[in-house]
């Protein structure tokens, strides 16, 4: 079972916790993770990456569809069961079913559904009716989800400062 990151991920690691001069074993962690078939995302948040005009767009330009996975037909099929889910739960308002069915979140939520990955984000559940968070939205389709700190943990990562 492999991770599917969600665009904070990157965008918090960046701004926050693993900036590319300060942490650059975070970056070449995923890069090694994603080698060895750990850590990927979909095309979808890829984008969203590479239209932020800085360094974060930059290194996702660099990366392929090995580490940005396009949809495929069981990606189709989890996105139909993943809309009749929010259309259907009777949680949200219109607008909010609305807007997730045109975000990266329902696609990165059908893609980990379809091919039983692990949704890795900085979001937490919450109990609002105008927007489906992402942990919320995992919950109802039945997709495990953590956070960057629990994956780093599970999957033995370690950045060491060297002398």
């Amino acid at each position: 079972m492999a991770y599917l990151l969600d665009s904070d991920v990157f965008i918090q690691a960046k701004n926050r916790h693993y900036g590319f001069d300060i942490v650059p074993g975070f970056w070449d962690w995923l890069l090694s993770a994603n080698g060895n078939g750990e850590v990927y995302s979909i095309e979808r948040v890829g984008q969203e990456l590479r239209d932020g005009g800085d360094e974060l767009a930059d290194w996702a330009a660099q990366r392929d569809a090995g580490f940005f996975l396009p949809p495929d037909e069981a990606v189709v099929t989890s996105l139909a069961a993943t809309s009749e889910w929010a259309q259907g739960c009777g949680l949200y308002e219109t607008a909010a079913i609305a807007t997730f069915l045109q975000a990266a979140d329902y696609y990165l939520v059908a893609h980990a559904h379809a091919h039983s990955h692990i949704v890795v984000t900085h979001e937490v559940p919450a109990a609002t009716r105008f927007k489906i968070k992402i942990p919320n939205a995992c919950d109802g389709m039945s997709v495990k989800w953590t956070t960057p700190f629990e994956m780093l943990r599970n999957a033995g990562a370690r950045f060491v400062v060297g002398a």
